[in-house]
């Protein structure tokens, strides 16, 4: 199911590229990213209400709420500016093909500080995905350093970002993408409205928020529980499928033209998602006594705690918080938010 959500979230992040293109004819790169986020915010707000997050907030711990800044900051306010400056001094498509460098930050900065760990099979699928990328990038020419520049800049900072909200374990993923929408929305909405005059329309504006429930509140909350259970690493190289979707929805939207290249690096990029998703590994691990938050279900041998509802609730991902003992054992993981540990190899 985590592969669902990975995928599912690439859909309708990428998607958000072509469309954010027509709509920045009226509006700012600071307005809109702060009606995307606010339309985030909206969306999600009932499920918040509905689970209490504005509560279970408070009460984070500092690291947690450490992470969860480091998100805002980074990956609600730094990446989408970047991005939208990019996106106003190049075309739709090829800023779609420099977003999968934000793969590359992911898979490096897992690597080096974030304890994702990758085997040989999995280094295996990075390098095809990022094959792919090259291929996407280079057929689609090249769109100036400037916009190269910024764009690669808004893939570090969610490559930050991705890590941070992987790791958050006392709030539900809805709430997670709720608090970042409504702080880097507001943020970036008011910094807009003060460097420029509002100027867009009633329409255009409910496009923006509505574009920015599905494109950044549904796709982030998606995203955190596939991080949440496959890796940031993982999740992030299924969510380079984006730029494709981004694609596709140039030469919808926006009349672009679809070419081999692109079809060859679709191809290339289906074939490396195999060795990475297959790839895992086995020892002896512990886990210490925990008590946290997040996206899971009682079938994979980490969750035995009851609920009334035992038939529904053990069947189907759902999120609250739970304890866990300590417990040493062995069997094959992957670096979910229960198996994130330093290793020999």
């Amino acid at each position: 199911m985590s592969i669902v959500f990975a995928f599912t979230s690439a859909v309708f992040f990428g998607l958000a590229t072509p469309i954010s293109k027509t709509l920045l004819g009226g509006i700012t790169p600071f307005q809109l990213a702060g009606l995307l986020y606010l339309g985030a915010a909206l969306g999600l707000l009932p499920k918040v209400i509905s689970n209490r997050g504005y509560k279970k907030v408070l009460r984070m711990s500092r690291v947690n709420r450490f992470r969860l800044l480091g998100a805002i900051f980074l990956g609600g306010i730094g990446g989408p500016l970047a991005l939208l400056f990019g996106l106003r001094i190049a075309s739709a498509s090829s800023v779609s093909m420099w977003l999968n460098l934000e793969m590359v930050f992911t898979v490096l900065l897992g690597h080096f500080l974030f304890e994702d760990y990758l085997g040989w099979l999995g280094w295996l699928g990075s390098a095809g995905a990022v094959a792919a990328a090259g291929l996407l990038s280079w057929g689609g020419g090249f769109s100036g350093i400037s916009a190269g520049l910024l764009v690669a800049l808004a893939c570090l900072f969610w490559g930050f970002d991705n890590h941070f909200t992987a790791l958050i374990d006392e709030i539900s993923p809805p709430s997670n993408a709720f608090f970042k929408g409504l702080i880097a929305g507001t943020f970036n909405l008011i910094i807009g409205v003060f460097l420029s005059a509002y100027g867009a329309n009633c329409l255009q504006t409910a496009g923006a928020l509505g574009l920015g429930f599905f494109s950044y509140g549904l796709s982030i909350a998606l995203y955190i529980g596939a991080a949440q259970g496959l890796g940031a690493t993982r999740a992030q190289i299924i969510f380079a499928s984006a730029p494709f979707f981004g694609v596709g929805g140039s030469i919808l939207i926006l009349g672009e033209k679809l070419s081999l290249v692109q079809v060859a690096a679709a191809l290339i990029m289906l074939g490396s998602l195999v060795p990475l998703l297959i790839d895992k590994h086995l020892h002896e691990h512990t886990h210490e006594t925990l008590e946290h938050e997040h996206l899971h279900r009682h079938f994979e041998g980490h969750h035995e705690h009851s609920h009334e509802d035992t038939g529904l609730l053990k069947s189907l991902f759902h999120s609250h918080r739970h304890s866990h003992e300590r417990v040493s054992h062995s069997h094959p993981h992957l670096p979910d938010i229960h198996h994130r540990h330093e290793h020999d190899d």
